[in-house]
C-alpha cells in the first residue's frame, strides 16, 4: 500500500483517541513479522478505514481472510481493554465466526454479556473514517458500561 493510497491523514486527530490507540497496540501485538516496524500509526490503522470506494472494490458476498479476522478480533480485545480501564473489572471477549464471516461478538464481564454484536460480511469489516469508529466505540462502551452499572451483581461475581 503506498502512502498516496491511504485515506487516514498522519495529522487526524483521532489517532490520539483511546480506541484509536488501543486498536493500533492490539494490531502491533498480533504482527508476529514486523510488517508494521516503521510504520506510522496511520498507516497501520487505514485499512480498518472503509471509504464508500474501497467498499465498492470489495465483492458483496465473500468469505473473510485471515487479516480481516484479525482485525476484527483487535477491534474487540481493544474494546474489552478500554471497558476494563474504565470499571476496573475484567473483560473477556469472544468472536465466533463461521467460515462464511457469521457470528458473533460478546464482551463477557463477570458473569453478565455486556456487549452482544451479531457479525455479518465480515468481510467488509471496517469503519467508514475514524471519528466514525470512535463515535460507534464510545457508544458500545457507554451502553456497556450502563449494563455493569445496572446488573453490578452479575458483573462482579
Amino acid at each position: 500500500m503506498t502512502t498516496a493510497t491511504l485515506v487516514v491523514p498522519e495529522d487526524d486527530a483521532n489517532l490520539a483517541s483511546e480506541i484509536v490507540k488501543d486498536y493500533i497496540k492490539q494490531l502491533r501485538a498480533i504482527d508476529t513479522y514486523d510488517t508494521y516496524a516503521g510504520w506510522s500509526e496511520a498507516k497501520i490503522i487505514d485499512p480498518v478505514v472503509l471509504t464508500k470506494e474501497r467498499k465498492q472494490k470489495i465483492p458483496v458476498i465473500g468469505d473473510p481472510d485471515e487479516i480481516t479476522i484479525a482485525r476484527l478480533k483487535a477491534y474487540y480485545n481493544s474494546v474489552a481493554t478500554l471497558l476494563e480501564k474504565k470499571t476496573g473489572l475484567m473483560a473477556a471477549p469472544i468472536v465466533h465466526l463461521s467460515h462464511e464471516g457469521f457470528g458473533r461478538a460478546l464482551i463477557m464481564v463477570g458473569k453478565l454479556i455486556v456487549v452482544d454484536k451479531i457479525l455479518r460480511d465480515t468481510h467488509r469489516f471496517g469503519f467508514s473514517s475514524l471519528a466514525d469508529l470512535v463515535e460507534k466505540t464510545d457508544k458500545v462502551i457507554e451502553k456497556a458500561m450502563g449494563l455493569i452499572e445496572k446488573y453490578n451483581a452479575a458483573a462482579t461475581d
